[in-house]
């Protein structure tokens, strides 16, 4: 039997995939959380064989609550479950130990098939994450100490003024650094980097 726990803050999502499992009779599902923290008190509690997690949860976060999860219990496989499917937040669970990444979107039928293939301790990553064919998902992009400091910024919710009033510069030289991180990230719009920065903010420290 595959006992797994679902952390996901969206409630009703974790209710149609505990409805949708019961007929799988080699899964259980043992147990859920809202938030991150959640999450790693049920782990420590329950102890299950997979854990499948969203990414963006209050509290604590899917990629660091899977880091701490994989710290202490190195047998857990986890998978991640998110909207997005951008190389660098699926590159962020495998770096945390993840050993699955599939889509909210995708079906049940992938969802079952990610689920046994972790737990026989091999990956499964959804086919429909639009990686690029030619991207490494390890690939590092080379980004300023100030530009670091903007991006964290961002990532919490800051505007341009705001970040210039926080770090004593000009909103002009912010908006500088802004075209210039979408410049090194490749990104053409204000929309791609914010949802950029609030999904990587917890790693410009």
């Amino acid at each position: 039997m595959i006992r797994i726990v679902i952390a996901e803050d969206h409630q009703s999502l974790i209710d149609g995939i505990k409805l949708s499992l019961q007929n799988e009779l080699d899964i259980q599902v043992i147990g859920e959380a809202n938030d991150g923290e959640a999450l790693i008190d049920l782990v420590r509690l329950k102890e299950p064989n997979v854990v499948i997690t969203d990414i963006r949860m209050p509290k604590l976060d899917g990629i660091s609550a899977t880091r701490i999860i994989k710290t202490e219990f190195p047998t857990i496989d986890v998978i991640g479950f998110s909207m997005f499917d951008q190389t660098d937040a699926v590159a962020q669970m495998r770096d945390a130990g993840a050993s699955g990444y599939i889509m909210k979107n995708s079906s049940l039928a992938t969802l079952v098939e990610a689920i046994r293939t972790v737990a026989k301790k091999k990956s499964f990553f959804d086919s429909n994450l639009m990686i690029e064919k030619n991207t490494s998902l390890t690939e590092e992009i080379i980004l300023s100490k100030r530009e670091l400091e903007i991006l964290r910024l961002i990532g919490e919710g800051n505007s341009s003024v705001e970040i210039s009033e926080l770090l004593f510069i000009g909103k002009a030289t912010v908006d500088t650094h802004r075209k210039n991180i979408l410049k090194k990230l490749n990104m053409h719009g204000k929309n791609d980097l914010v949802r950029y920065a609030v999904e990587r903010k917890y790693d410009f420290t």
